[in-house]
């Protein structure tokens, strides 16, 4: 079985959270074959290491670990390190880090989206 965290730096506004839970309800339903988990650097309900840990528990054997982040920054270049300790400390495991949102043009699609809803008021 194949895990999916949803890595985000987290927020101690509320909002944060229940985007990073829609999200991955999203996600969910797009990759239904998969277990999918949330987590935050910082000021989420669960870290890091507790998310890799639920997925482990619940049967993944594979975890991806998804940066819910617009580019590379000191966090996700600090992730390879710690996301290599653990495997060590968990061998049975195997982790693997994806990459950040970037320049998806599909961004750019829902920013330019962004914009023409101005010019209808919302």
């Amino acid at each position: 079985m194949t895990g999916i965290l949803l890595l985000s730096h987290g927020s101690r506004e509320a909002e944060a959270a229940r985007v990073l839970e829609s999200i991955a309800k999203q996600v969910r339903i797009q990759l239904p074959g998969y277990l999918v988990e949330t987590a935050c650097l910082q000021f989420g309900r669960q870290t890091l290491e507790q998310g890799l840990e639920k997925l482990g528990k619940a049967g993944a054997r594979e975890i991806r670990v998804i940066p819910y982040f617009l580019f590379d920054g000191v966090h996700v270049r600090r992730l390879e390190n710690v996301l290599w300790e653990y495997v060590r400390e968990h061998p049975t495991l195997t982790v693997r880090l994806g990459r950040t949102l970037g320049e998806d043009p599909r961004l750019a699609m829902i920013l330019a989206d962004r914009a023409l809803e101005l010019d209808h008021g919302t």
